[in-house]
């Protein structure tokens, strides 16, 4: 993974680009992408009402399950397909907001009763911090060097076998309760998630402008908004679990 023009995120990786792209037509840009991804946001947020408002109505946690269950695997199968087939983007690239939005409004929902007002705490903080490092890349504060990106996907892929890990063992009976937890331990590795979390956003946005920079097909813009979206859904679901650790302690 530690090519060039390369990222954590499994959606946006250094294969995406390979090849010349001269007379494929029109050419991505970055005011296209961001278009999309605000699109695919709004596509979110509508499923996530709809899911909330499901499970508002009854108080019932079996509601909103198979809401879940679907955006859950759903989500998964059209995130592998359109990381795959990257031409099928203008397509699944809603599909799995969509879908996503069924999970995220499913699970904000039912916390949201535990822990008030966790749900636009989340939404906030996610937001809130795509909106800074926006900012800081932009600017220069902040710059995608290649010790960057390595630190960024070791990190990144020392989480994943960490979550795949904890699922495997979770069927033998292995817990690990004290990074589960609300202790000092749970919320300092919940902190450290989050962080990583956000700075793959930086090598998101480094990741579309280097497409726009080489004049990739217009429908690279549907994958970047894709990848984007991919990278925020984790940001936020990350953030919610800090914030829960935080509110139970």
């Amino acid at each position: 993974m530690a090519q060039l023009m390369k990222t954590s995120n499994p959606a946006l990786n250094s294969q995406v680009f390979r090849g010349q792209y001269s007379g494929v037509g029109e050419a991505m840009t970055l005011e296209g992408t961001v278009n999309k991804t605000g699109i695919l946001l709004l596509c979110t947020m509508a499923t996530a009402a709809w899911a909330w408002h499901a499970f508002m109505q009854t108080r019932s946690a079996a509601t909103v399950l198979p809401y879940l269950w679907v955006g859950l695997i759903g989500g998964f199968v059209v995130a592998l397909a359109v990381t795959f087939k990257k031409t099928w983007a203008p397509v699944g690239a809603p599909v799995y907001a969509l879908l996503e939005g069924l999970a995220l409004g499913s699970i904000s929902s039912v916390l949201e009763l535990r822990f008030p007002g966790i749900a636009i705490q989340s939404v906030s903080l996610t937001f809130g911090t795509l909106l800074v490092l926006l900012l800081a890349y932009r600017s220069g504060v902040i710059r995608v060097t290649d010790k960057f990106r390595l630190g960024v996907i070791a990190a990144t892929g020392g989480i994943a076998l960490f979550y795949l890990a904890e699922i495997a063992l979770g069927f033998f009976g292995v817990h690990f309760n004290s990074i589960n937890g609300s202790g000092i331990v749970g919320i300092g590795f919940s902190v450290f998630v989050v962080i990583i979390a956000a700075l793959n956003l930086v090598l998101d946005f480094d990741f579309v402008e280097s497409g726009v920079r080489v004049g990739a097909p217009k429908y690279m813009e549907w994958y970047g908004a894709f990848g984007l979206m991919v990278t925020l859904v984790w940001l936020y679901l990350e953030i919610f679990r800090l914030l829960t650790k935080t509110r139970s302690n």
